[in-house]
């Protein structure tokens, strides 16, 4: 009976819930799993008694669907996504539409959007970001791809984004992997965001020795201020759970060694080739690589030097409020520079990226969800052309209220070999873009010294080089 409204293929946590938020919109959902024990026990447990129809096969799935037939994909990126649709491909109609919904590279789904439109079909990569808790209560979500089939799916996705005072997290980001792209930028910015706080968190640690109890005091109330966000939130949550086993913080007995599973690498890698700088995000995930290191990192802690004992004499409550100030300007920074990797991207791959519209929709549903989004919209309202976000008069403010806090939070954690990455490299990007003048002169200099690569002259037009042997 073709009766279902839409179909979902891939029963991990985040398909599931997906499937169920769906469902709970009032829309009938056929759902297919290549494990069919994995099919039969969702539809026998969380799918129960629902308007949810089990398929065990790939032709019992498609001929479940009202047509056009409209087919999510949540399985894992790369070769998955494409086994997925070739085995789909026999059993589907012209103006079918296919949607994958996983963390995609956007030049995948370009790839795979100009191979099915060829076709006949339609084919959308759809970003979706809020974890597990976000796909089944309500995502932020980033579709690109055709605009005709991103039509004909739309009444699903804004019913099932989470809403924000009346709107749905759910915006068309553009043709073929523009949706995938903002998705990656936003992980990317997420990676940022993360350890910046995990830095926060260090000084706070390590130099003001503050114990877990304090740790959430200080969160708790940061995230009813400016900081105020689902990340500063869980936070401040994270540091009032106990062990079961031991008594201690639970934070305190979790083995420090991060994983990624590789949007925070590809947005560097994108940004390498737009030529833009995104230090904080490149920071946050070198420092998860070199987290990952523990056994290294354990070796050499037996013989490299530490700075002499560092004891810190000052105000107590002027270094936190320095570390608030300098999370905040950091976090600026970050936003700012992926931000102006949306600019680059747009251009060279002709996207309309509206980026009022991308900081409205993760005002809710996604990860870095905060309700300093609503200014990054009203800057872009102000001036749909800004340079970089920074150049905005709510911004350039903030920064130089936060300026002297910032270098405190940095210059004391540098004292006390206390690593801050993420906080360094926004201060050095800051301090590098408002500089009229930067020691690349000398740069240039060596260059033309040892490759002959000429260089210009500030005091007349032209390219010059020196013989600088003679």
């Amino acid at each position: 009976m073709n009766s279902s409204d839409i179909g979902l293929i891939g029963l991990a946590v985040m398909g599931e819930n997906l499937v169920l938020n769906m469902e709970s919109k009032g829309f009938q959902v056929s759902v297919f799993n290549r494990t069919t024990e994995v099919t039969e026990k969702f539809a026998a447990n969380r799918g129960a008694g629902k308007n949810i129809v089990a398929a065990k096969t790939i032709e019992e799935f498609v001929a479940s669907l009202a047509k056009p037939r409209k087919i999510m994909i949540m399985v894992k990126a790369g070769a998955a996504v494409d086994a997925v649709i070739n085995q789909l491909l026999p059993h589907l109609d012209k103006g079918d539409v296919v949607i994958d919904g996983g963390n995609s590279l956007y030049s995948d789904t370009q790839r795979r959007e100009e191979a099915l439109s060829a076709k006949g079909l339609n084919y959308l990569g759809i970003g979706v970001s809020g974890g597990e808790e976000g796909a089944l209560k309500g995502p932020s979500l980033m579709p690109g791809g055709t605009k005709n089939a991103w039509e004909i799916v739309s009444p699903i996705y804004r019913k099932i984004a989470a809403q924000v005072e009346g709107e749905p997290c759910c915006r068309y980001m553009g043709p073929g992997g523009a949706g995938h792209y903002v998705k990656m930028v936003h992980n990317g910015i997420e990676y940022g965001d993360m350890q910046l706080i995990c830095e926060a968190y260090a000084i706070l640690h390590d130099v003001l020795s503050l114990d877990a109890d304090e740790l959430h005091e200080v969160f708790d109330t940061w995230n009813k201020g400016d900081l105020d966000s689902f990340l500063i939130e869980i936070t401040a949550n994270i540091f009032r759970r106990r062990d079961p086993d031991t008594g201690k913080p639970l934070v305190d007995v979790i083995l420090d060694k991060a994983g990624q599973k590789g949007t925070g690498k590809w947005t560097l890698q994108s940004a390498i080739e737009q030529a833009v700088v995104v230090s904080t995000i490149n920071a946050a995930v070198e420092a998860r690589v070199l987290s990952s290191m523990k056994d290294q990192r354990v070796r050499a802690s037996k013989i490299l030097p530490k700075p002499q004992s560092f004891i810190y004499e000052g105000d107590k409550a002027k270094l936190i409020d320095a570390v608030r100030d300098a999370l905040y300007a950091s976090k600026i920074i970050s936003y700012a520079q992926g931000f102006t990797l949306f600019a680059a991207a747009a251009k060279q791959y002709g996207w309309d990226l509206h980026f009022g519209d991308i900081a409205t929709i993760w005002r809710g549903g996604c990860i870095i969800r905060a309700k300093f989004l609503n200014r990054i919209k009203e800057a872009f309202d102000r001036n749909p052309q800004l340079e970089n976000l920074m150049l905005d008069p709510f911004f350039s403010a903030v920064l130089e209220k936060s300026q002297a806090n910032w270098r405190l939070a940095v210059s004391t954690a540098i004292q006390a070999g206390v690593a801050v990455p993420a906080f360094a490299a926004s201060l050095s990007y800051f301090d590098s873009y408002r500089q009229e003048r930067l020691p690349a002169n000398l740069l240039q200099a060596q260059r033309d010294y040892f490759g002959a690569h000429t260089y210009e002259r500030v005091d007349k037009p032209g390219t010059f080089h020196t013989e600088w042997l003679q």
